[in-house]
């Protein structure tokens, strides 16, 4: 990042550092890159799924000043959304579940911002499917509103081919290996595209949660919000997956832990499993390999649950079934 002026605070949307990691396994003579999402202006990778699916909005006749935007998000996608909305002069309403983190309601809240809460999960797709629900009750509430459906837009994948430049840009080069976290995939298929559309031979490395059902798996207990889903993705192309890892909560934790004690970031949930999935591919990756690891956000929205070690212990350790 250098000494450029900006003429408003949007046009700081991406173009985030990437930080070599000397310390985080320093046995295995891989060489390891964070993409550090956290300096998004609203503090995420989800800064850039907001500007992109706003910008596009209004740009075809969508959206127009004063109309509301209606958004499911366990969180980083509604401050997302909160800063762009409130900088372009759209009302939101935000549908979170109790498995919002505190401190993200306070953001929303403080960008003027509408929080609406589902408070059982659906019969099938879990919270998911329960806040998606909401929101086409608000939408037929509501006759000047619009769903961004960060879950279904193409717009969410395409914000995430200029995240995948950016790593090539910045390193030189295609990392060897390519980790990202799963939720609603638009991350991952972005990047996966830009690597497939440029004939790069990066390696994408799927990084979902124990319990998510979006690769498969049966549904489970989940604790960490923002990582995983309760339904299938419809941005997912398998073709372009090299492979998926697994992580449960306990490991997304010490994954957390691990970064901040070795590399002093303090990072958010998904980062967490990341850095705990390469661990685990560790011994499938060839000595003197390069990865990049998509980290998506800070750490200081988690203060009250992974960063907290009774929260932890009450609900990591001793988990009942919820899906998110």
């Amino acid at each position: 990042m250098t000494g450029q002026l900006f003429s408003r605070i949007l046009d700081t949307v991406g173009h985030t550092p990437l930080v070599r990691f000397h310390r985080l396994y320093p046995s295995s003579q891989l060489r390891i890159y964070g993409k550090m999402e956290s300096f998004n202006p609203a503090g995420s990778i989800k800064d850039r799924t907001a500007y992109q699916l706003i910008t596009h909005a209004m740009e075809s006749g969508k959206l127009k000043k004063g109309d509301t935007v209606i958004e499911s998000s366990s969180g980083n996608m509604a401050i997302g959304l909160a800063q762009t909305c409130k900088y372009f002069g759209l009302k939101l309403i935000v549908v979170v579940d109790p498995m919002v983190n505190k401190q993200n309601v306070k953001i929303i809240q403080a960008y003027g911002a509408e929080v609406n809460y589902v408070t059982e999960p659906a019969n099938s797709g879990g919270f998911l499917q329960a806040r998606l629900d909401r929101v086409q009750e608000l939408l037929a509430s509501n006759p000047q509103s619009f769903w961004t459906n960060q879950y279904g837009n193409p717009q969410n994948p395409i914000a995430h081919r200029q995240t995948m430049h950016e790593i090539i840009k910045d390193l030189g080069h295609a990392p060897d290996y390519l980790f990202a976290a799963t939720s609603t995939c638009g991350t991952l298929m972005g990047c996966a595209e830009y690597i497939r559309k440029n004939r790069l031979n990066t390696k994408v490395i799927a990084v979902d949660a124990a319990g998510s059902v979006i690769f498969d798996a049966p549904a489970g207990t989940r604790k960490i919000p923002g990582h995983g889903a309760g339904r299938k993705s419809k941005f997912l192309d398998r073709n372009a997956i090299y492979d998926v890892v697994h992580v449960d909560d306990e490991e997304c934790v010490n994954g957390c832990h691990h970064l901040l004690n070795s590399e002093a970031v303090l990072c958010g949930g998904s980062s967490g499993a990341v850095t705990s999935a390469v661990n685990k591919y560790i011994p499938s990756i060839p000595k003197g390999a390069s990865l990049a690891l998509i980290l998506c956000d800070r750490g200081d929205r988690y203060l009250e649950t992974i960063y907290n070690e009774e929260w932890v212990m009450s609900n990591i350790l001793r988990q009942e079934v919820v899906q998110v």
